[in-house]
């Protein structure tokens, strides 16, 4: 945390304005290019959102409740690039810690801003409301250091360095960050004070021609070179970078589980996702039977390593991450994605593109109308449903491992918290997309358990005219925690209660298309009157599961690696 005291320091020039803390806040705000706000009234924020509702350019909009409103928020930053999140102090800032540590793990960048009492009252130790009740105003600030890149109490006198300094280190580190201001502080003026900005992070050349001489003496020696991307190619900017560079080699791409839409998967080169184990195992040979593997902004996690089935020969990887780069054995810090994925391709190697033509599990369209819904037969439908442009939000659990194999069609958001995984992210995270986007279709994927969770949102999203389609998958249950757990059978913790999704937007006070589906044919006739009803208003199809157990191929794979895991672990 970086502090400021009230002299400043000797290069600091200091003269006085007339725009206040709340006024300059929203100002850098929107030279981001944020438009809206997410976030939940409290009275600490009033003078915030008094503000906000008198500032031109910038709508506030309100969430029901904290948590929901940091997913909002964090969906929009994945459209956008960056979002803004106001809550009030300790009840609000606290239901949303869940968010926003989410945010950190995903690498998002966010802008956490807390109205808290006034300052005088804080100077004081006075007791007041929304505290521990002890006179401390810095524990929830404390908790907030552990979980966001930067945070820094607002003061007329530090807000035009910390304010900048803030976004700046969001951008950067694409983290969340943190930003209290006291209530009766935000129509304070503010001084205007000047700081040297410090420098753009810069490659070190010398550095980086060493990383990219042995990145060369890898590919010489190379005939069957590939390229895996991952989720910092999207988080970092590098989708554009990483695609000229396929273009320029043409090998063979592929992506890991956390990476999905961060390549796009009509290219010619494109064969797929790798799931170690659990997934193709077309993908899985050509991966790790690969003598060059040029994996770009990979995370090495469970969860997207197939409880670390995969295997990546590290002596034969070039592993680019965003400021630093691994050739073998080797590390060249100081060395930028950007810079690097240009001296590789620089490099000059061109492959022979792919040996014939690859196909994908979704592909083909089967089972009759009067069938019911099986994972093998409905994501091939989803898959000819989506169209160019589309933003798609998959919620973790059955539908996450299912759409990670529907192919997406060019210019496709895929949004999902692959190594985060709070089940109840995504409806909220597809209000945010589609807030961010208002003028592009935004198809929704989650599963019964999660939207119990968060379900609060859809009334949000008629109450700001937003027209996803909603698929809700009725598994009667959480599905994917019973694939989990291998241990014991029919878990009474694994049953929820049975809704009428279908009545939600009722309950709501809105107008939906909603239909319930229980055979392909229903399913078929739903998504055709979706695609017709979705220009005009939110669409929700309820998909009655046969089988609760049913599940996507790599989920069954999961589950018999777990169990032959559980008896090595019991004979033992």
């Amino acid at each position: 945390m970086k502090t400021m005291t009230a002299a400043g320091s000797a290069n600091l020039q200091t003269r006085t304005t007339q725009k206040t803390v709340g006024q300059y806040l929203f100002d850098c705000l929107q030279l981001e290019g944020i438009t809206e706000i997410f976030g939940v009234a409290g009275d600490y924020n009033f003078t915030l959102l008094d503000t906000l509702e008198r500032y031109n350019g910038i709508r506030f909009m309100s969430g029901r409740n904290e948590l929901n409103s940091g997913y909002a928020a964090d969906g929009y930053a994945r459209v956008k690039g960056i979002s803004a999140l106001i809550t009030t102090f300790g009840v609000g800032e606290l239901s949303a810690c869940n968010a926003i540590a989410g945010a950190n793990s995903e690498h998002v960048p966010l802008i956490h801003i807390v109205g808290a009492p006034p300052d005088k009252d804080q100077k004081e130790h006075k007791l007041m409301h929304h505290t521990l009740m002890d006179g401390n105003f810095d524990v929830f600030h404390k908790v907030y250091e552990q979980i966001t890149a930067y945070t820094e109490v607002l003061t007329p006198e530090n807000a035009e360095i910390e304010i900048p300094a803030a976004i700046r280190i969001a951008k950067e580190k694409k983290k969340p960050v943190y930003l209290v201001v006291a209530d009766d502080l935000v129509t304070m003026p503010i001084m205007t004070r000047s700081e040297p900005v410090p420098p753009r992070p810069m490659s070190n050349l010398k550095t980086l021609q060493a990383a990219t001489e042995h990145a060369r003496q890898l590919l010489e020696r190379a005939h069957r070179p590939i390229i895996l991307v991952d989720v910092k190619t999207m988080r970092f900017d590098l989708v554009t970078a990483v695609r000229h560079l396929a273009d320029a080699m043409n090998v063979p791409v592929a992506t890991m589980m956390f990476g999905k839409g961060a390549f796009d998967e009509t290219h010619p080169n494109y064969i797929g996702m790798y799931e170690g184990s659990f997934g193709s195992s077309e993908v899985q040979t050509a991966v790790e039977n690969a003598d060059c593997v040029i994996a770009v902004g990979m995370v090495w996690a469970d969860n997207n390593t197939a409880n670390f089935t995969a295997k990546l020969n590290p002596l034969v990887t070039i592993n680019i991450q965003p400021g630093m780069v691994k050739v073998a054995e080797a590390e060249y810090p100081n060395v930028l994605a950007a810079d690097m994925l240009l001296a590789v391709q620089n490099i000059g190697y061109i492959g022979q593109g792919l040996a014939g033509k690859t196909t994908f599990p979704y592909d083909q369209i089967t089972g009759s109308a009067g069938d019911p819904l099986t994972a093998a037969n409905y994501y091939p439908r989803f898959q000819k449903l989506l169209k160019e442009g589309d933003i798609v939000v998959a919620e973790t659990g059955t539908f996450y491992n299912g759409m990670a194999q529907v192919r997406l069609p060019r210019n496709a958001t895929y949004i999902a918290q692959g190594g985060w995984e709070a089940i109840g992210y995504a409806t909220p995270s597809a209000y945010g997309a589609n807030v961010a986007a208002p003028d592009r279709r935004v198809l929704l994927f989650t599963g019964d358990g999660s939207l119990q969770l968060t379900a609060q949102e859809i009334s949000t999203m008629l109450y700001y005219e937003c027209k996803p389609i909603i698929f809700i998958l009725n598994n009667d249950g959480y599905t994917i925690e019973k694939y989990l757990n291998v241990k014991t059978e029919n878990q009474q913790y694994n049953k929820i209660p049975r809704w009428s999704y279908t009545k939600l937007a009722e309950v709501f006070g809105g107008d939906a298309f909603a239909v319930t589906v229980r055979t392909y044919g229903e399913l078929d006739q739903a998504i055709i009157q979706a695609e017709r009803e979705c220009t005009g208003r939110l669409c929700i199809i309820e998909m009655i599961a046969a089988d609760p157990m049913d599940a996507p191929e790599n989920m069954r794979r999961m589950r018999n690696y777990l169990e032959m895991q559980e008896k090595q672990r019991s004979q033992n």
